[in-house]
């Protein structure tokens, strides 16, 4: 049979998945009764659904807990507030401290017996907002043949999920609400029509780093909670331990006016507004900016053990198939344009990873030259710190996941660079930029509150095309853990990595895909990377 009469076959099979009277709109989870909305396109949503107490009051910066309950019929039609955000405005009012909600997207004729695979979304922002709120799972279960369930959901960035006194408040609460919502998906994901035992994890940037940190979590301990992940930009940014983030801590105290001897009751008697307005970014110690996100999961020696360099390379993390991927040019969303010096490149480098040493930064410089010496003087060095930035923060991270998967047993563990050029992108000088890719991956028209995707990706724009490939491809891997079984008819094989190979896919604009080596010169870039990657607290 022809593979393009295969794929249509298949897609009108998933139609048939079940038998038996589908799930109804509204449902019942533990003391509390939820109805979603069924659209006129097959797909029922339940929005705003909360999966833990809100986190306000004597609750502010201490760990997630269950939900209270509500005798009343919520209708689940609205999402639930975004999670405050480090810099947010304080008079937003979609932002707020109570924020743990997630929404869910079935197909409406789901079953309670359909056993779908289930994609759980982790948004990115830097562990310092929410950046990917309000994503629509519509375009994901469409490419999908209404085969498959999507989750997404808000988690505490910023102090609100990542301070810690040392003392008295747990740290990594952000990845604790990612943990509890995961586990309210293996409670009550069957009466949406859901498999607990099928559930790939995806996420984006911060996202895709909080895959990597779940994935080690508890030294590796496997809690089955997921069964594979898909993972956008995979960001390994400074860890600090309990003691070296003190300083976050005891600043925040002061510029919220809380310096008396109980600081934490202090805190926790502002409001959110008053908190807002002295959340701000400082410099790390000795460093002459403040980083582009100050916030972090920190090293506690309970779900984060060791620097994730270090987890990986000595196999402890959950062993599970895996995609991690990267785009050609993600740091130049990041990096000033006016970087006009090497000595401005350098003092960018060194303000987001501070124990960079003078060295380090020199062999750094050495294997990224200057790429133009005809361009004029103000924002000379944008693309040569862009890259630097790129690849030690996402890129080599990313392909060194991908190895040490491979090493340590994973037999599918792939690898893909995005290339797929938007010409609106590449005219402002971003080239392919950080998870642009997200915007093929969901649809152009399911970002929600992200924002609008470049026109190029909409009907009948130059990437149009390459919104069913990428979507074959990640239904495929979340249906079946495997991205070639229901890939679109025409595209390429993804082959698995290889360490020794170092084989990708490669997306190309206007929709085409094809396998590649690594290049000789990034090879050698994330060498140098991989060797100072515990020195610099990765």
């Amino acid at each position: 049979m022809p593979m393009a009469l295969q794929y249509l076959v298949r897609a009108a099979l998933c139609l048939l998945f079940s038998v038996g009277a589908a799930v109804s709109p509204t449902v019942e989870l533990g003391c509390n009764k939820y109805t979603g909305v069924a659209k006129p396109y097959g797909i029922t949503q339940w929005l705003g659904m909360r999966y833990a107490a809100p986190p306000v009051g004597q609750l502010r910066f201490m760990p997630p807990e269950d939900t209270s309950c509500n005798g009343a019929l919520q209708v689940a039609d609205t999402h639930g507030k975004i999670c405050l955000e480090t810099q947010g405005d304080p008079a937003d009012n979609r932002t707020s401290e109570d924020c743990l909600f997630l929404d869910v997207y079935a197909p409406t004729n789901a079953t309670s017996h359909a056993k779908l695979p289930v994609f759980f979304f982790i948004q990115g922002g830097g562990f310092n907002s929410n950046s990917n709120p309000d994503l629509d799972g519509r375009g994901l279960i469409t490419a999908s043949g209404h085969s498959i369930i999507v989750v997404t959901f808000n988690y505490r960035v910023g102090p609100y999920g990542f301070i810690t006194d040392g003392d008295a408040i747990t740290p990594n609460n952000g990845l604790r609400d990612q943990r509890k919502a995961l586990e309210w998906v293996q409670k009550y994901i069957s009466r949406f029509g859901g498999d607990p035992d099928h559930v790939v994890l995806g996420g984006d940037s911060a996202g895709a780093a909080s895959i990597s940190l779940q994935m080690a979590a508890f030294g590796g301990r496997d809690d089955h909670l997921f069964d594979a992940a898909a993972a956008e930009s995979v960001s390994f940014a400074t860890v600090l331990t309990i003691k070296e983030s003190q300083y976050q801590y005891d600043n925040l105290a002061i510029q919220a006016g809380c310096v008396a001897a109980n600081s934490l009751a202090c805190l926790k008697s502002k409001t959110a507004e008053e908190l807002q307005t002295v959340n701000s970014p400082i410099p790390y110690p000795g460093a002459a900016q403040a980083p582009l996100y100050m916030w972090n999961p920190v090293i506690d020696n309970d779900i984060i053990r060791d620097y994730t360099y270090k987890a990986f390379d000595e196999g402890k993390f959950v062993k599970v198939p895996a995609i991690f991927g990267d785009d050609t040019n993600g740091g130049t969303i990041f990096t000033p344009r006016d970087t006009s010096t090497l000595a401005e490149s350098d003092s960018f480098l060194k303000s987001q990873f501070p124990y960079l040493s003078l060295e380090q930064l020199g062999k750094i410089n050495d294997l990224y030259p200057k790429q133009n010496d005809t361009c004029p003087s103000a924002g000379c060095y944008w693309r040569q710190v862009s890259d630097v930035y790129g690849q030690m923060r996402y890129m080599c991270p990313g392909l060194y996941i991908s190895s040490a998967m491979t090493r340590h047993g994973v037999a599918r563990s792939y690898s893909y660079r995005y290339d797929v050029e938007d010409p609106a992108q590449v005219a402002q000088g971003l080239g392919v930029p950080h998870t642009v890719e997200l915007n093929a991956i969901f649809g152009p028209e399911n970002l929600g509150y992200a924002g609008s995707a470049p026109a190029s990706y909409y009907r009948n724009g130059t990437n149009a095309a390459v919104v069913p490939v990428i979507q074959a491809y990640w239904t495929s891997f979340i249906r079946s853990f495997d991205p070639n079984r229901y890939r679109y008819p025409g595209s390429a094989i993804w082959e698995v990595w290889s360490e020794r190979a170092q084989d990708r896919l490669l997306f190309e604009t206007g929709g085409k895909t094809r396998m590649e080596l690594v290049d000789d010169t990034t090879r050698r870039r994330c060498e140098y990377f991989y060797s100072i990657g515990l020195d610099i607290r990765q």
